[in-house]
């Protein structure tokens, strides 16, 4: 058997009705298409998931106290305040061997006044190794220290979202601020961060000094978080139970009791958020890819209305001499090329769909794999629903066929 002359011939047929041929491979368009679309889809925003945990921190291990519900529990401290304090934050940076920075945050929104603008912004306060556990840099003037932290001077650092509404063009450093009663001194503005993992913008912020804040707004001694970030990502784990440890000792439980704070790591929140993500993308691109049975389906319909036009083609070629293979491999072939067809159109629209959903601001992600198995499997579509047409043709008998009117 000659492929270039059989090649040639499948080609001829399909172009013939160029029209059935584009509708015949329609359904494989739209399913290769769809697969392919909504993966990238779902990569893309699995990527955008993760990029914007990632851009909380470093590492990051954050520690808060813990919610009880249950009454009665065994080895719960029903009887304490459930409260982490300043106190707890110094201890793990004393003590924690894998931690590389430690911070204990106290976060409320306040109503902010400066410049002669008004705006409602969360209120932060902060030691001066909260910049290394978000990986955060200041872009104009500088961030408190130690001896501002010390010294619970009224300083403040904002964010760009923040300084934007405050002060718009304006320079903001040296500027005063008012936060309730209390005036602070602007002396640096943050880097723009972007978008956090729930969405909510983080550069939206002014930070003043931990104790500045716990004392002069806040009036307390406890703190909503303590986050840390850990020397390696190997070590969360290592770290997240020394860190357990050492709070335990700190709030006077023994190892076998229940701990009075939750402990949660973005590693943790990053597969959590992946992990929701990939099954989205698995139900999306199983519905997607029942278009591509349909399309199959379509294809054997065509090739067995094509079988029955061709009778008296596939008789007379059978009296000169072509073998049963011969005609079988004919009709195969032609689906698997209407299937390829399909799929590398619907490759191509996908690939196009995907650049203007990009241009909208829908993040995408193609896969190589996906594409790769997309065009793959509609080869498999084209043999699986084409071989059932294919091997009735060369079933027939030569004088039937010739007979067939």
């Amino acid at each position: 058997m000659n492929l270039l002359p059989l090649l040639l011939t499948c080609f001829r047929n399909i172009f013939r009705n160029r029209m059935r041929s584009l509708l015949t491979s329609l359904g494989i368009i739209i399913g290769v298409g769809s697969v392919i679309i909504m993966v990238a889809i779902g990569e893309g925003a699995q990527q955008e998931i993760e990029n914007r945990i990632a851009s909380m921190g470093t590492n990051l291990i954050q520690i808060m106290p813990r919610r009880f519900t249950g009454r009665g529990q065994a080895n719960t401290p029903q009887a304490r305040p459930v409260r982490i304090s300043k106190a707890d934050a110094a201890k793990l940076k004393a003590e924690a061997s894998y931690a590389l920075a430690v911070s204990g945050i106290s976060q409320r929104n306040f109503t902010v006044s400066g410049n002669g603008a008004v705006w409602s912004t969360a209120v932060m306060g902060v030691e001066p190794d909260y910049l290394t556990i978000r990986s955060w840099d200041v872009a104009e003037g500088v961030f408190f220290g130690e001896e501002d932290l010390w010294g619970r001077n009224r300083v403040a650092v904002l964010g760009a979202t923040a300084a934007s509404q405050l002060f718009g063009t304006a320079d903001p450093l040296g500027q005063q601020i008012r936060i309730g009663t209390n005036h602070f001194t602007v002396i640096g503005v943050l880097n723009k961060k972007g978008a956090g993992g729930g969405g909510n913008d983080q550069d939206d912020v002014v930070m003043l000094p931990l104790d500045t804040c716990l004392t002069r707004l806040l009036n307390t001694k406890y703190l909503n978080t303590i986050a840390m970030s850990v020397v390696s990502k190997e070590y969360m784990d290592a770290a997240r139970k020394e860190a357990e440890l050492i709070l335990k000792e700190a709030h006077g439980l023994k190892e076998s009791d229940a701990p009075d704070f939750e402990i949660m790591n973005s590693a943790d929140i990053i597969d959590m958020a992946s992990e929701t993500a990939r099954t989205l993308t698995a139900l999306l691109a199983a519905i997607a890819g029942v278009s591509l049975l349909v399309g199959g389906i379509g294809i054997m319909n065509i090739m067995l209305v094509s079988v029955t036009e061709r009778t008296r083609e596939i008789g007379i070629r059978m009296s000169v001499g072509a073998r049963r293979r011969d005609i079988l491999f004919q009709f195969l072939l032609e689906s698997i090329i209407l299937s390829l067809m399909g799929g590398l159109i619907g490759i191509g629209t996908a690939f196009l769909v995907c650049r203007l959903l990009e241009f909208a601001g829908i993040p995408t992600a193609v896969n190589p794999v996906i594409v790769m198995a997309a065009a793959f499997f509609s080869a498999f579509v084209g043999v699986f629903f084409g071989f059932y047409p294919a091997r009735k043709a060369a079933g027939m008998y030569p004088i039937d066929a010739l007979r067939y009117e």
